[in-house]
């Protein structure tokens, strides 16, 4: 492990806790609603909040609950590539905030939860889809210290997002399916080049 490898990642989290930090002081200080901008099901407003939702909390509890898994989930993804995490993420924002819009509760829907579960899906089906070593370890990890996780799938938990949970759960398994199918083609293609 290098420096240059360690600093990247390094300024990667630091930017995206730096941005979360950013956005919860304006929150808290200024008159700005924030929480306007999250995802409001089935309506043509809540469909920027796919984008902007997961950088948006509700309180500072709501914050500091999600970022320390967010922060060592995404670092174990980024342990292979940064490639991978920043396409993956991309991904699971999405296609998470896009079934939370089109399948969630009446509610405005915030929060980092539906990336940190998609990031934990994702993990532990890189053991099952990859095959190395270091995925079955880190899907190990993973299922030890976060396989509580799995709780928050159950719905009727009050002020809690169950619906951004499964969704990101969906999305990172729909990753790591579709990552498999374009590596299977790629070396099908390989073979036939050869």
């Amino acid at each position: 492990m290098d420096r240059l490898w360690l600093k990247r990642r390094i300024y990667i989290l630091s930017g995206l806790t730096i941005l979360l930090f950013l956005l919860q002081i304006i929150g808290s200080l200024f008159p700005v609603h924030l929480l306007q901008y999250g995802i409001i099901p089935r309506s043509s407003e809540g469909l920027f909040g796919i984008f902007i939702s997961p950088f948006i909390h509700g309180s500072w509890s709501h914050l500091f609950s999600n970022l320390i898994p967010f922060l060592i989930l995404s670092f174990l993804l980024m342990t292979q590539s940064l490639r991978e995490y920043c396409y993956s993420s991309i991904f699971i924002i999405i296609i998470s905030g896009l079934l939370v819009w089109l399948f969630g509760r009446n509610a405005i829907h915030v929060g980092a939860s539906g990336w940190i579960f998609g990031l934990w899906s994702l993990l532990i089906a890189h053991a099952f889809t990859r095959h190395k070593i270091i995925d079955i370890v880190i899907a190990l990890f993973v299922l030890f210290y976060y396989g509580s996780m799995a709780y928050g799938l159950i719905p009727g938990q009050l002020g809690v997002s169950t619906e951004s949970h499964i969704a990101g759960v969906i999305s990172g398994l729909l990753y790591a399916w579709c990552a498999r199918k374009i590596i299977r083609r790629k070396s099908r293609v390989v073979e036939i080049i050869k």
